[in-house]
């Protein structure tokens, strides 16, 4: 099985994306995942730069890496002088790496009209740039910028570039599709030549401007490339670089190709949306093999199909890159919907019972007026448990009242007034809040916590509000989706309302009453809550 050497440049390349920033904390914390990952080569950054790459590598330098060589980027030699004259390259000593890549121009236009010398001047300078690092010990990968645009056009000149860069001792040539408008034909007849023409071994560098990263790179492999050069999450400049998110799990999973041990490759999807939470970029979730939606079933037919055979509709096994399956309960569900959610929540429903025909109906009409159950799981756990009786009131609400005032100086104060009823035991509290959603959770919190204690743990993490009448204006229906958190999980709820307090409340009301449920103690204690005060069923 052929090894194919995984070089991430995430901290490099994808930092250049739009809306990436990374603190050299940020990067250290990054850095480490990724060597758990069993990556090759880690570019840490341009130590010739900005002295936050430089501090990047020489905090690297004392933390341990198992598997992966922690590698510097620079450019060749400036003209006209030596390459032992040239600041960049010695801070790449500076730096302390034992691996570095540095960049060429291959592209003739790049080199008259850009750099603006002669072609000649740029081939020693690439000689002269890769000979000194190897003088001093390093490895050497040459970058080949611009390559494969510089080949469709002066292929000669090209491979003369390269081969200065092998002359002088590069351990590796990486042909660069910088431009990242190169289609997957082109890019596997070039590597297939440039393979034939060269001893030394070449690795792959794909942008993503045409929406072919992976597919080119895919395409260079299968031609001969055995180093791939990627991002994590295919973070990037302009359109990004090539995901290695999607080409890793391609080649080792499909084409035969040897990236990293297969335990690691089931930590993917962990390690690709640890990349996204430090970056702070909400993931997509269609992302391939590592979205949330990867490997999620909507359709009744396709759910049905995969409960007998889970290949019918998807191409890997989501355990494999440490996803996982999951089936959504919608307007389009079907039975087989339902009971797939009702087996991952542990409820026994069965096919036959006409409950279970009568909450699959009653899951469409609650979508038909603007529910949405997808993004809501705790509110579906709810919705599925109360048509079992698995549901106790834990409170009848009497009343609320909501003020909001604006002062002279511009502040908004916003309180809620509460009145609510356990079993006959009226409870009444006021509270303040940042705005009239806040007061409100402080003030119900504030009534329950003496009943619920464990309340305490429980905090909203996300808010959002989507209009779903646009035509209606200020009168149109609106959903809430709340997010909650105890510290340890995350859940969803939804309410759907033309008030936006009463949709808020909808959705609050149901993110507490899932924390009552959301492990064995919280089940105990309200069950035995239950027993004391004898609430009535649902």
């Amino acid at each position: 099985m052929n090894q194919i050497f995984i070089y991430d440049t995430t901290l490099r390349d994808g930092t250049q994306g739009e809306g990436v920033s990374l603190s050299v904390d940020d990067k250290l914390k990054i850095a480490k995942k990724l060597d758990k990952m069993g990556f090759h080569y880690i570019e840490g950054g341009w130590p010739g730069s900005n002295p936050k790459d430089m501090e990047f590598f020489l905090r690297a330098k004392e933390l341990t890496f198992h598997h992966a060589k922690i590698t510097a980027f620079g450019s060749t030699r400036r003209m006209g002088i030596k390459a032992d004259q040239d600041q960049n390259l010695q801070m790449i000593l500076d730096s302390g790496v034992a691996s570095v890549a540095i960049f060429g121009k291959t592209w003739d236009f790049q080199v008259t009209d850009a750099l603006q010398t002669t072609l000649e001047e740029n081939l020693q300078m690439i000689y002269d740039s890769v000979s000194f690092l190897k003088r001093h010990g390093l490895e050497v990968i040459f970058d080949a910028e611009h390559f494969f645009d510089g080949y469709k056009r002066n292929a000669a000149y090209s491979l003369e570039a390269i081969k200065k860069a092998s002359e002088a001792g590069a351990d590796w040539i990486t042909l660069c599709d910088t431009n990242g408008g190169s289609l997957p034909h082109e890019i596997s007849a070039i590597v297939t030549h440039v393979v034939e023409q060269m001893d030394t071994p070449v690795g792959i560098h794909c942008h993503n401007d045409g929406e072919l990263a992976v597919a080119n790179t895919l395409a260079a492999v299968q031609a001969g490339a055995r180093q791939v050069q990627g991002t994590m999450n295919g973070y990037g400049e302009r359109c990004g670089n090539a995901n290695l998110c999607s080409v890793i799990p391609n080649l080792q999973l499909k084409m035969g190709f040897r990236c990293i041990d297969d335990d690691q490759l089931s930590r993917l999807t962990k390690r690709s949306r640890f990349v996204s939470e430090i970056a702070n970029i909400t993931p997509p979730n269609n992302q391939p093999f590592v979205g949330r939606s990867a490997f999620a079933h909507k359709g009744g037919m396709h759910v049905s199909a995969i409960l007998k055979h889970p290949e019918t509709y998807e191409h890997i096994t989501p355990e494999a890159v440490g996803n996982k399956r999951r089936v959504l309960v919608s307007e389009l569900a079907g039975q087989s919907n339902l009971l797939f959610k009702a087996k991952e929540l542990k409820i026994d429903i069965q096919r036959q019972d006409p409950a279970t025909k009568k909450l699959i109906q009653k899951i469409k009409e609650m979508e038909h007026r603007g529910y949405q159950y997808e993004g809501a799981d705790a509110s579906l756990e709810l919705l599925i448990r109360e048509s079992m009786d698995q549901i106790k009131e834990i409170f009848i609400l009497e009343s609320f009242k909501i003020l909001v005032e604006k002062e002279k100086n511009g502040g908004i104060k916003s309180e809620a007034i509460i009145k609510i009823s356990v079993d006959g035991e009226v409870v009444h509290t006021v509270a303040e809040g940042n705005g009239p959603v806040n007061a409100l959770d402080n003030a119900l919190r504030k009534a329950l916590e003496s009943f619920f204690p464990s309340l305490k743990n429980m905090y909203l993490s996300d808010y959002k509000v989507r209009v779903l009448d646009e035509n209606e204006a200020t009168a149109s229906k609106v959903r809430v989706l709340i997010e909650s958190t105890n510290g340890d999980e995350k859940w969803s709820t939804v309410g759907v309302s033309e008030n936006i307090i009463e949709a808020s409340w909808q959705a609050l009301i149901d993110s507490m009453r899932y924390a009552l449920l959301g492990n064995e103690e919280e089940r105990v204690h309200y069950s035995e809550t239950v027993e004391r005060l004898g609430i009535v069923n649902h």
